[in-house]
């Protein structure tokens, strides 16, 4: 039986050794859990899916992070050319990622106009989630447009893109 107990602590030496030796740190009780797994990254990444605020009164951004750090979504703004003046315009994101609270995005070309927005998602002042700015959005917004002649002019400016709020779930149905 002696035998047995050496074999097993030689053993479970061994293990301790090569995993040391792998860059792990041994697993004991007590320890706190290491760094977070992708997919407790991409849960908590989920929750910033939603609408946000944008340039002006009327206008949002729709946000969905999807599984991999992918972001999906688009602008509904105004146009301000002359012949889409006032009209409602949608776009769609090109590309956009999701690294931890680390956020970018570039839009499609529409009507001449793309944007291109680098920053973080931060917690803003909303209490609860669901609460309106319980997200926001801060960053640089770029915003490139091309005239008629071609000619591309292009400005940045700092945001701050404030989270909509969600609304409650619907109320139970009382049956009678």
């Amino acid at each position: 039986m002696k035998n047995l107990d050496f074999i097993f602590v030689i053993v479970l030496g061994a293990g301790i050794l090569v995993g040391t030796a792998a860059g792990q740190q041994p697993q004991t009780q007590g320890t706190k859990p290491g760094p977070q797994s992708s997919s407790d990254k991409a849960a908590s990444g989920r929750a910033y899916s939603g609408m946000y605020t944008f340039l002006k009164e009327g206008e949002f951004l729709q946000l969905t992070v999807e599984d991999d750090g992918r972001i999906t979504g688009f602008i509904s703004r105004f146009g301000e050319g002359e012949s889409d003046k006032g009209a409602f315009l949608d776009q769609f994101f090109k590309e956009g990622k999701l690294d931890g609270n680390k956020l970018s995005f570039t839009t499609e070309v529409v009507h001449g106009v793309s944007f291109e927005f680098k920053g973080t998602v931060e917690r803003g002042e909303g209490k609860n989630p669901g609460d309106e700015a319980y997200f926001v959005l801060k960053g640089t917004l770029g915003e490139s447009a091309s005239d008629v002649n071609k000619k591309m002019t292009s400005h940045s400016r700092e945001v701050a893109f404030k989270m909509f709020p969600q609304e409650a779930a619907p109320a139970p149905v009382m049956r009678k």
